[in-house]
């Protein structure tokens, strides 16, 4: 079923909408004709977001949302329905990018602390976004990574949480299908955004020029290359995909 209504008024929620991939698909998705309620734990960048929407013609909102609390995820929902009467589109974006941390030297806390937003945040979000599609159907995209398919030297929690929101979103797009609400997982590679080449990334120019090495497309993606499969896959054009997962990777992982 498609998540474009033919009234040409859906609507679609993005969290980690401030900055990166969350931002270049908002702005996608508002350009193929969605209102966004654009959510970051950082309202500010989420206020800018929905700005540029707004400035160019489209409609959006701006919250600040921490995935991690199921009363922000539940209220991002709502006024998107109080506003707008409808969710048709979601991507569960928001995530952080962990501890460069070898497993014996992860505490608990940095363990928990990555699994809650990663994994028990996308969980926080497909629930009342799956009960507010469950009359008219939709699309949900969560963002996973080329780390949810493999394994990462010194990044065991992030690698976890990743390979958790693949299996969660199978199950969900099991169970959706009915309901004519499809969930895919979106698995990015080494994108330049600010988790990955901001002042306080994780990665240092070693690590990043090692990524790129192993990439067929031998460079960093923009964030908008990624967006545009996001975009896809809440449109009509990918009606009958679900409980699937796509690398936007340059051919990392095809060797």
């Amino acid at each position: 079923m498609s998540a474009r209504r033919q009234d040409g008024c859906s609507v679609a929620i993005v969290t980690g909408a401030g900055s990166g991939i969350g931002r270049a698909s908002a702005l996608a998705l508002a350009d193929d004709g969605f209102r966004i309620a654009a959510a970051d734990i950082d309202e500010a960048a989420a206020q800018e977001t929905a700005q540029h929407i707004v400035q160019a013609g489209g409609e959006a909102f701006a919250l600040r949302v921490d995935v991690t609390r199921e009363e922000d995820c539940e209220a991002l929902v709502a006024q998107a329905g109080e506003r707008w009467g409808r969710l048709d589109a979601a991507f569960n974006n928001a995530g952080i990018a962990g501890y460069p941390l070898l497993t014996v030297e992860h505490s608990l806390a940095q363990w928990r602390h990555v699994l809650d937003v990663n994994l028990t945040g996308v969980f926080n979000c497909l629930r009342p976004q799956m009960r507010a599609m469950k009359r008219g159907g939709g699309a949900i995209v969560n963002t996973a990574s080329i780390m949810g398919l493999r394994g990462g030297y010194g990044g065991s929690a992030y690698c976890a949480s990743k390979h958790g929101v693949i299996g969660l979103t199978k199950a969900a797009a099991l169970e959706g299908g009915r309901d004519g609400i499809r969930v895919n997982a979106l698995c990015p590679g080494y994108i330049d955004t600010p988790m990955t080449t901001g002042a306080d990334s994780i990665f240092n120019e070693k690590k990043l020029d090692a990524g790129i090495a192993r990439a067929a497309i031998r460079r960093l993606a923009r964030p908008e290359e990624v967006a545009a499969m996001v975009v896809w896959l809440c449109s009509a054009r990918a009606s009958y995909v679900t409980g699937a997962s796509f690398t936007v990777d340059g051919g990392v992982t095809a060797s």
